[in-house]
């Protein structure tokens, strides 16, 4: 379990600085992250920490491919995790160590 969280930080603070290099790239009329990687880590995990920092740095905030699909992909997530909780009790009556 322990892992499990290291990873889910992990890829979260990706994500969160991967959104702040791309606005201080953007500031700075440089190469820019492509927005599939920053969906990319939203997907693998980084959800939360990708949508906080677009809101902090206030980035991608008017695209609503962003403002719509991450929360989208959140939900989905959550979703998934529950099945599996479900699918884990039912089957080892007993919770995750």
């Amino acid at each position: 379990m322990k892992i499990v969280l290291i990873y889910f930080a992990a890829v979260n603070l990706a994500g969160m600085l991967a959104v702040f290099l791309d606005k201080w790239r953007a500031q700075r009329e440089k190469w820019r992250i492509r927005e599939r990687t920053l969906f990319l880590f939203a997907l693998l995990g980084g959800t939360p920490g990708v949508y906080a920092a677009m809101r902090l740095c206030r980035h991608k905030t008017l695209h609503k491919r962003f403002m719509w699909g991450l929360p989208a992909i959140f939900a989905l997530q959550i979703a998934l995790v529950c099945a599996a909780a479900y699918f884990w009790y039912t089957r080892f009556g007993f919770p995750v160590r």
